[in-house]
């Protein structure tokens, strides 16, 4: 997302949209550009008929149905739409050339610039890239993944049909990974939690071989080695192979190519990720039941939480970690082993400044909600908000919220959130 184009020097900029609740028969759950220059919504505007209004203004061809209105990541207004009982998806009110019995699930590219949908179409399933379907489609699909390029997409596909009796061949695998359409040679019990190469040459994905037999398989290869559950793969910069949790022998450890990486076992490791810069990797553990914290190069941050730990985010720098908590019903945030005074109803992923030295959130409370930075709370509180963006630079802050019916795009200096 390249932010360095957008306006970052008008203060605030206004939108009236509390009168389209009296314009429309009904209007759904608003939406903002990344920029936060629109805002749009899914409104109907008669018996059968929808339309999406942004701005204020309405695109011209109405649709049967519209659903999942979403912005790309680059600014684009999506949805899935339903017209004379086809599906297809529109992306700044032009409609994909391809119909579809249905479709659903769309995933963007880190640069929004590719749109991936799973489609089924006469009783068979597959997934389109940009108005290009697979060639090859499948009796099932589950678990569809786009790389974070937007050049290959892969999902889970059913390749042997199976009766409900028939235990036999679940048993010996009726399931595979298809890759840009193409299925692996090799069938499995069970196949999701996917991730590429960077390059898109590999693909790796976590299977089930038996019924107790769990391991990763790489472009349709299992490792060598297997275990008793697997979480999914995660692909490393520095090595080139592809790093996962495992269990084994009651814990969780971390294991690269079958190989055990981290020696240190934990109750819990799930979603491991590498720094920006590849040198460093935390994952979320719990070092005993009901005791969550962080880990990163296999060291375990002091903190334990009771209830929950999500949403970890790497600093550009790759020297910081922040991460959502819930404890005692109470939502915050910790950013390197320190946990935020400040506790709300909800807290949304953690925004790092381009210096890495703060930390936005949006969070709820009280049934409104709050931009909260380095554990201040900007003290506008919002009928809805979005996530805050940091300038280039780090000095500003994008905030989105719509306030009394209006919606509201401001700049806010940092050192005004500092108080």
């Amino acid at each position: 997302m390249n932010t360095e184009e957008w306006d970052w020097e008008t203060s605030e900029k206004r939108i009236t949209v509390k009168d389209w609740q009296e314009r429309f028969e009904w209007v759904e759950e608003p939406y903002v550009s990344p920029d936060g220059e629109t805002v749009a919504a899914v409104v109907n505007t008669g018996e059968g008929e929808f339309n999406i209004c942004a701005n204020g203004d309405v695109q011209e061809a109405s649709c049967e149905k519209i659903w999942r209105l979403r912005f790309t990541p680059d600014g684009r207004l999506t949805a899935l739409v339903m017209d004379s009982g086809e599906w297809t998806v529109m992306v700044d009110g032009a409609a994909w050339e391809n119909r579809f019995g249905y479709v659903w699930n769309p995933l963007f590219s880190d640069d929004g610039r590719s749109i991936a949908v799973s489609f089924q179409q006469d009783g068979q399933y597959g997934m389109a890239l940009n108005d290009v379907p697979w060639e090859q489609t499948y009796m099932n699909l589950t678990d569809a993944f786009l790389s974070a390029d937007g050049r290959h997409t892969a999902a889970s596909v059913q390749v042997i049909a199976a009766g409900e009796s028939e235990i036999h061949k679940f048993q010996a695998g009726t399931i595979s990974a298809a890759v840009n359409g193409d299925v692996w040679d090799k069938n499995f019990v069970n196949v999701w939690g996917k991730a590429f190469s960077p390059d898109g040459a590999s693909v790796a994905a976590e299977v089930r071989l038996t019924l107790y037999d769990y391991t990763i398989a790489v472009n349709g290869a299992p490792w060598e080695k297997t275990f008793s559950s697997v979480w999914e793969p995660l692909f490393n910069p520095g090595s080139g192979k592809f790093v996962a949790p495992v269990r084994q022998g009651g814990k969780w450890l971390l294991a690269e190519d079958g190989h055990i990486l981290w020696r240190k076992p934990f109750y819990q490791l799930w979603h491991p990720q590498f720094s920006p810069d590849g040198k460093n990797l935390a994952a979320i553990v719990a070092t005993e039941f009901g005791k969550w914290s962080v880990a990163v190069n296999e060291k375990t941050w002091r903190i334990r939480i009771g209830e929950l730990i999500t949403d970890m985010v790497f600093s550009p720098d790759g020297l910081r970690v922040a991460v959502v908590v819930k404890d005692n019903e109470r939502w915050t945030v910790a950013v390197q082993d320190a946990v935020w005074k400040n506790t709300f109803d909800m807290v949304w992923k953690p925004v790092f400044s381009p210096d890495a030295a703060h930390v936005a959130v949006k969070a709820e409370k009280n049934g409104k909600y709050a931009i909260v930075m380095d554990d201040r709370i900007w003290p506008h509180l919002c009928d809805a908000a979005w996530d805050p963006v940091f300038d280039p630079k780090g000095d500003r802050l994008l905030v989105r919220t719509i306030e009394d019916g209006v919606y509201h795009r401001r700049i806010v200096p940092v050192r005004e959130l500092q108080g």
